[in-house]
């Protein structure tokens, strides 16, 4: 090979790593352009629901104005429209929902992490998996022909004679054995948000290393003070944002809802009587609502309050965060 031949070659095998360095450097440009606009969109598209939901309701909350807030009433013949009480239909479900799910979805993580034999662990987790993937309109259906005739035939009467004449709980377990009503719509949002707790628990708890768990093991902890003192520990900041995943899910559910609750338009002290929350009657309501109307303006400024009280949560579980970690 010639003097010329062999600088030829040598120019040509140092211009094909500069090559591949040009072309890598242009992708990672664009990779981060594209990661760029997808951050911006969920931005955009937030605000362009949050705006959308303002203007809607702004004939409404002008119309009203706080008094819209603390109105019972909701008379479209009258077009007097108040959101007190899906407001308060939509928290007093999603908490007592996520009282009766806290526990059951604790006790599946633990029984999965540290009980359950091996084979065994994969069948379960599977069918919490599978449980978080069904409809929220199945679960409406199943709660509708099966827990209320169960409620109204069984729980309810039972309760209602259990606690006569004990103050405040007679008030709070009243009235006729119908089966919906709220707690019926607060155990089955409960049953919709045990498996995203669980599943967040159960994995989260997974991640706690072994050697943790084995010390404490070796200096005589029971399997109950590991998890308490090692595993949730450790885990805390990942167990919160899985509950408030469950508390959001909670909050927005629509049509599991309206099938159990009774849409009823009124407060009732009672856990027995009927309700509403902010997405059952949306659900019901908007169908009918003519463009332009009071009665639209009234269901997307409760739209508006709906996502006021999501945010409110997550700024409530970022405030527990730092606690969290202390």
């Amino acid at each position: 090979m010639t003097v010329s031949q062999t600088a030829i070659a040598v120019t040509a095998s140092s211009e094909i790593p500069t090559a591949r360095r040009r072309s890598s450097a242009v992708g990672e440009a664009v990779f981060a352009t594209l990661a760029r606009l997808a951050g911006l969109f969920v931005l955009v598209l937030l605000g362009a629901i949050l705006v959308s939901l303002l203007i809607g309701g702004i004939p409404s909350f002008r119309a009203f104005g706080l008094s819209f807030l603390i109105d019972t009433a909701w008379d479209p013949v009258k077009q007097v429209f108040g959101a007190a009480v899906p407001i308060y239909g939509t928290l007093v479900t999603a908490v007592l929902a996520l009282v009766f799910a806290l526990p059951v979805a604790f006790g599946i993580a633990y029984f999965l992490t540290e009980l359950a034999p091996h084979w065994l662990r994969r069948p379960v987790g599977t069918a919490i998996e599978l449980l978080a993937a069904v409809p929220s309109i199945i679960y409406g259906m199943w709660g509708f022909f099966v827990v209320v005739p169960l409620m109204a035939e069984y729980l309810q009467p039972h309760v209602i004679d259990t606690f006569d004449g004990i103050p405040v709980l007679q008030d709070l377990f009243a009235g006729p054995p119908f089966g919906t009503g709220i707690l019926t719509a607060a155990l089955i949002l409960a049953v919709m948000v045990v498996p995203f707790i669980a599943a967040t628990m159960r994995d989260v708890f997974l991640t706690v290393p072994t050697v943790y768990k084995e010390s404490a093991y070796g200096v005589g902890c029971t399997t109950w003070e590991v998890v308490r003192s090692v595993v949730i520990p450790y885990t805390r900041i990942s167990v919160i944002g899985g509950i408030m995943l469950g508390l959001g899910r909670a909050l927005g559910e629509t049509m599991a809802v309206t099938f159990v609750i009774g849409n009823t338009n009124r407060i009732s002290t009672s856990l027995f009587g009927p309700g509403n929350t902010i997405a059952s009657l949306v659900a019901l309501e908007f169908p009918e609502s003519q463009a332009g109307s009071l009665k639209l303006s009234s269901l997307l400024a409760l739209g508006f309050i709906l996502f006021v009280i999501s945010f409110i949560v997550l700024a409530i579980s970022r405030m527990l965060l730092p606690t969290a970690k202390a």
